[in-house]
C-alpha cells in the first residue's frame, strides 16, 4: 500500500493505493534510480509437475508514481531446472546504477554471491558468479553519486564487500572486514564524494558500526532490535550531518544524529517511546525537512516531521 503527500512537505496525503502482488511471492525488495523508476523484485518458489521445488526471480517496475506496474516477468535462475542447487537461490536485492541500468544480487547455493544486470540496451545479461562464502541472506547494497555500486554481505567469516571500480565496471572483491555482522541490519550511505558507508551492526555487542571501504571500523551505539537502519544526509545548524533511524530493542524507534564522517565523535541517540512493527523510514521532504515513517503495533501507518529545518526537533505524529 501506498500514501503519497497531496503537495511537497505535506501535511496532507493521498491514498492508499494498492499495488498488487500476485500470489506466491515473497520477499520484495524495492530500489529507485535517478531517474526516479521504482524496480520491483521478488522471490518466487513453484512446483513442477514431478514435485521439484523451483525457485524463481522475480521482477517489474513502475515508470512513475500514480502508474500501474508493469508484468512481473521471471529473470531466470542461474541453476538448470534439473539442478538440485535450482530451488536453493536467495533472495534479490537491487541497485541501479547513474546510467540506469539495474543489477540484480542474489545468494547462491553455495552460499556465495551472483548477479545478473542489464546492458545498455536493456537486454539481461547472464548470471555472473562473484564468489564468497559462508554468506548469510540480507545484503547491503548501495550506490555512489558517480554511479559506482558497492555490496557488502554478512558471512560467518568475516564480511566481505564487493565495489566497482568505475561506473559500469566489473565487481572486485575488495578486502573482507574483520567484523561479524548481523544478518540482514545494513544501509550505505554516500558520506563523501564517491565513497560509501556501511551501517549495520555488530553481532557481538549491543550497537551499530560504522565500516568503510578503507577499513575504518567505528562503534556508534544505538541499541538496534534487528532490523535494518534507514540513513541519510542533510545540513543541521549548518553542519553536515547523517541521521539514522532503527526499531531498538525496546521495539520502538531510535534517532540518530552525528557529524558526518565523525562518528567518533560521538551519536546523539534518542529513543522515540511509541512501539512499532519493524524498521522505521527517512526521508527527506519537499522543503528539506526530515520525515520519519513507522508502522505502529495496531498495524496503522504514522508520520512525524522535522519541526524546523534548521533544528532537529521532531513535530507531532500524524496517522495516514
Amino acid at each position: 500500500m501506498r500514501w503519497t503527500e497531496e503537495l511537497p512537505g505535506g501535511p496532507e496525503w493521498l491514498g492508499p493505493e494498492i499495488l498488487p502482488l500476485p500470489p506466491g511471492l515473497s520477499h520484495v525488495s524495492i530500489t529507485q534510480g535517478a531517474n526516479r523508476y521504482l524496480h520491483f523484485l521478488a522471490h518466487r518458489t513453484r512446483r513442477r509437475e514431478d514435485g521439484r521445488a523451483l525457485t524463481d526471480l522475480m521482477y517489474t517496475m513502475q515508470y512513475q508514481s500514480g502508474r500501474p506496474l508493469n508484468d512481473w516477468r521471471a529473470l531466470a535462475n542461474p541453476y538448470k531446472d534439473t539442478d538440485d542447487r535450482h530451488p536453493r537461490l536467495g533472495y534479490p536485492t537491487g541497485a541501479v546504477d547513474t546510467a540506469g541500468t539495474l543489477h540484480v544480487f542474489a545468494r547462491n547455493a553455495g552460499r556465495g554471491l551472483h548477479l545478473r544486470h542489464e546492458d545498455k540496451s536493456g537486454k539481461w545479461r547472464a548470471w555472473q558468479d562473484l564468489r564468497g562464502s559462508a554468506l548469510h541472506e540480507g545484503l547491503t547494497v548501495g550506490v555512489t553519486s558517480k554511479g559506482r555500486i558497492g555490496v557488502l554481505a554478512a558471512s560467518e567469516k568475516p564480511a566481505h564487500h564487493w565495489q566497482q571500480a568505475v561506473l559500469g565496471g566489473e565487481f572486485e572483491r575488495r578486502e573482507d572486514f574483520a567484523v561479524t555482522l548481523v544478518p540482514g541490519t545494513g544501509v550505505a550511505l554516500e558520506t563523501s564524494e564517491d565513497q560509501l558507508t556501511y551501517y549495520a551492526a555488530d553481532a557481538y555487542s549491543s550497537g551499530l558500526l560504522a565500516i568503510r571501504p578503507n577499513g575504518s571500523v567505528v562503534q556508534i551505539g544505538g541499541a538496534p532490535g534487528g532490523d535494518a537502519p534507514s540513513a541519510l544526509r542533510t545540513t543541521i545548524e549548518g553542519q553536515d550531518c547523517t541521521v539514522l533511524a532503527h526499531r531498538g530493542v525496546a521495539g520502538s524507534p531510535i534517532f540518530g544524529a552525528f557529524v558526518t564522517n565523525a562518528e567518533e565523535w560521538g551519536v546523539q541517540w534518542a529513543d522515540i517511546g511509541r512501539p512499532c512493527v519493524g524498521a522505521p523510514a527517512l526521508a527527506l521532504d519537499g522543503l528539506g525537512r526530515i520525515v520519519l515513517a513507522m508502522v505502529s503495533t495496531d498495524g496503522s501507518p504514522y508520520v512525524t516531521r522535522q519541526s524546523s529545518s534548521s533544528e532537529l526537533t521532531l513535530g507531532q505524529w500524524r496517522r495516514l
